[in-house]
């Protein structure tokens, strides 16, 4: 019986695991497109990453399986799907990530912004929620 509640719980942490590296994708995916994925980029994941429930020690692993994710992916439907089923909070820690992310360099280039668009679109976020969310990155700057 115990080992039923164990293997429950480790199919938990593999789920958790596999959801956090999409996630991880999505973001290494919006911080790649303008061809310079940056330290400060990285630590913007992290955190990100640290805010949805991923432990500390497991960092650098999620990033390295998302790293590879993201490069052996040609499309970011997979990714999102993830994402689109989690709750609005964590829709907009996800968002607050990319528009740090974009913004990082002080700069939103057309593909940026292009795509965040089809964020929300895909995530079903309301634009409102986004430009919002852009507006109070802008103001931190």
């Amino acid at each position: 019986m115990f080992s039923l509640f164990k293997k429950d719980i480790e199919n938990k942490n593999d789920d958790n695991h596999l959801s956090l590296i999409s996630i991880a994708a999505l973001l290494i995916h919006s911080a790649k497109i303008d061809e310079n994925f940056t330290e400060k980029e990285k630590n913007i994941i992290r955190n990100a990453l640290i805010e949805m429930g991923a432990a500390q020690n497991n960092l650098d692993k999620i990033l390295e399986d998302a790293e590879l994710k993201e490069k052996d992916s040609n499309q970011i439907l997979e990714f999102t799907k993830e994402v689109k089923n989690k709750s609005i909070e964590e829709k907009k820690i996800v968002i607050e990530a990319l528009w740090n992310i974009i913004y990082s360099d002080e700069n939103a280039d057309m593909y940026e912004t292009n795509l965040m668009r089809r964020l929300a679109g895909l995530l079903y976020l309301d634009p409102k929620i986004v430009g919002d969310i852009k507006e109070k990155i802008k103001s931190n700057q």
